[in-house]
């Protein structure tokens, strides 16, 4: 599938049957929006997948060939003006969905792995209750100033955040620290941790996902009451 604009942002989109949920994948830095977008019905077969590309070239801060979020500076900062403009450029995506997608109503998934679970996060936190549900897929909590957690912000959004223990590229103790940061202000966290595993999305990480979303959906596909 080619990619289309979506907003400001490139992304391939598949709407299959247009009755399950919308799952926005976001990349990692360094990849591109195919990357993801065969997850979107691994985690539910009728979901309609939206993979975006992120906005920034990636080869000039050193992360590939791709594409990327924002610009790293180290643990768990990011620099702070490219981090905006993603987030920015992330909401005119979602804000054109509905008329892209020709509806007005569906519950609303946002997912990312490294980069992009660090991205969906703050989108969360930037704009509590939009979605109906967040997976971090071996992402981080950013130390920035927009996505500071408290209770208002974390609400009742039902997250998934799964790593795992052999990550060096985004250490497991930085999961830990955003378990414990959510978990403290209230939020929905189910989070899971994979003994030895890499950077990556493993079938075990895969399937507890899939389990969580049906979790979270009815078979009508809205959310369900909590």
């Amino acid at each position: 599938m080619a990619p289309i604009a979506t907003g400001p942002l490139n992304a391939l989109i598949d709407a299959r049957s247009g009755r399950g949920p919308v799952i926005v994948l976001l990349h990692g830095r360094g990849s591109d929006e195919r990357d993801l977008f065969p997850l979107g019905p691994l985690l539910h077969p009728d979901a309609t997948t939206v993979a975006v590309r992120a906005p920034f070239d990636a080869a000039p801060w050193g992360y590939g060939p791709g594409y990327a979020w924002y610009r790293f500076l180290g643990g768990t900062t990011p620099d702070p003006d490219t981090f905006v403009r993603g987030q920015e450029l992330l909401d005119a995506v979602i804000d054109d969905l509905p008329e892209r997608l020709d509806r007005r109503h569906f519950p609303l998934f946002i997912g990312g792995f490294s980069q992009g679970g660090t991205t969906a996060l703050a989108h969360l936190l930037r704009h509590p209750g939009t979605a109906a549900g967040v997976l971090v897929f071996s992402g981080f909590l950013a130390d920035h100033p927009s996505v500071a957690v408290n209770a208002a912000r974390v609400g009742t959004t039902p997250i998934f955040w799964g790593h795992g223990t052999g990550d060096v590229a985004v250490p497991y103790a930085a999961a830990e620290h955003g378990w414990s940061e959510l978990r403290n202000a209230g939020a929905a966290l189910s989070a899971h941790a994979y003994r030895d595993m890499p950077h990556t999305i493993s079938e075990a990480e895969l399937g507890d996902a899939r389990s969580w979303l049906s979790g979270v959906l009815q078979d009508d596909g809205r959310p369900s009451p909590t």
